[in-house]
């Protein structure tokens, strides 16, 4: 029998290998005979780099960059060495995990360290650019991360605005001359799974800036900035247009990239799916292994173990899902591709106790044993 796991981290807990490992040994323990193969599974948040890395065989780098609040932070970021390819989480430079709670305040937060990364992987050679834009502290849509590669965002006065949403305010003209000539070169490919526009209701300041510390008030001048900052980006860049889905992700870093530079917006599973190879390794197994911390409703609108398990049933394999919990209505996962999941919960535990990391791998462990005995069992009675 050939096994491929491919499961999502087990946020917290373990790490997409880690996960894959302790599934690995569940089997193990089962005594059935079983060609196991892992590999990485990711979404385009949390632990996309390091999944890519490991799928892509690239290596890990690391860099000093200006933080959200612009104070120095160091931010891994992975090179595929065979095809020069970045791959960068913009959380690693401006991540709303970086800044304190009663830090927070998008009028201040910057996006220039996700271009200090940028320019770094372009020092060393990168052309090509895999980057997830989720959890950011910023609202300054993109501007920041401009700046660093060199673009000028002015004044009236021929000043350049200051970092942060609140420079938009006083932004009089965009000049493109001192852009880093190598930009041109790039391509960017932007694991965004959001579809908000840049503006309005629906937009990066009504909809997320108020878990980064924004006001009513700061959500009502930010959207007018940003819509003003459309409006002069399309004096110059035809392409520009704060409508597309997707503009409004990470604060407006979704129109930045759009706008400036040569970008595609795409799902983040369909990036991880395609850049690992996972397909190559499915179409030869038997069963296919897939999961999360938590299966629930929102897992069939798309999240990772749900793609593993459409891109499983184009070859008509078996596929179960492994989970830290599951809710009541995570059966519609049923529906789209998953034939049977299981919790790994094996007693009565507080949450900080089940999300231990020896504890969650035993308990994973011990689950994928049970069911696999009960798989060789029904593979002696055939």
């Amino acid at each position: 029998m050939k096994i491929v796991i491919a499961i999502d981290s087990l946020k917290g807990s373990l790490s997409s290998i880690e996960a894959g490992g302790a599934i690995k040994d569940g089997i193990k323990k089962s005594g059935i005979d079983a060609e196991v193969t892992i590999r990485p599974l990711a979404d385009g948040g949390e632990g996309t780099v390091e999944a890519l890395i490991y799928g892509m065989g690239g290596k890990k780098q690391q860099v000093e960059v200006t933080g959200p609040m612009q104070k120095m932070v160091l931010c891994e970021y992975g090179i595929s060495e065979e095809n020069k390819t970045a791959i960068i989480e913009m959380s690693g430079a401006a991540g709303i995990t970086l800044v304190n709670s009663e830090e927070r305040n998008p009028l201040k937060a910057t996006t220039y360290g996700v271009g200090e990364v940028i320019k770094d992987a372009i020092k060393k050679g990168c052309r090509k650019f895999i980057i997830g834009i989720g959890g950011s502290a910023t609202n300054d849509g993109g501007v920041g991360m401009l700046q660093a590669l060199g673009y000028n965002f002015l004044t009236k006065t021929g000043e350049e605005i200051s970092k942060g949403a609140q420079g938009l305010e006083f932004l009089a003209e965009i000049k493109s001359d001192n852009v880093i000539p190598e930009l041109k070169e790039c391509e960017f490919k932007i694991a965004c799974d959001v579809t908000n526009p840049l503006c309005g209701a629906d937009g990066a300041s009504a909809v997320y800036a108020p878990q980064k510390g924004a006001t009513p008030a700061m959500i009502e001048k930010m959207d007018m900035w940003l819509a003003q900052y459309a409006e002069l980006s399309k004096t110059q860049f035809s392409n520009a247009d704060s409508e597309i889905a997707g503009t409004g992700a990470a604060g407006g870093l979704g129109f930045a990239f759009l706008t400036f530079t040569n970008t595609k917006l795409e799902s983040g599973i369909k990036i991880v799916l395609e850049e690992t190879g996972l397909e190559k390794y499915i179409k030869d197994a038997d069963v296919v292994i897939t999961g999360e911390g938590r299966l629930d409703s929102q897992t069939a609108m798309g999240k990772a173990p749900i793609g593993v398990a459409k891109l499983a049933k184009k070859y008509n394999k078996i596929v179960i899902a492994f989970a830290g919990s599951v809710s009541d209505d995570a059966h519609v996962c049923n529906e789209h591709g998953i034939d049977a999941y299981f919790p790994i919960l094996r007693k009565i535990q507080t949450l900080d106790e089940a999300m231990k990391t020896e504890q969650a791998r035993n308990n994973l462990c011990d689950t994928v044993e049970q069911v696999f005995r009960v798989m060789k069992i029904c593979n002696k009675n055939k």
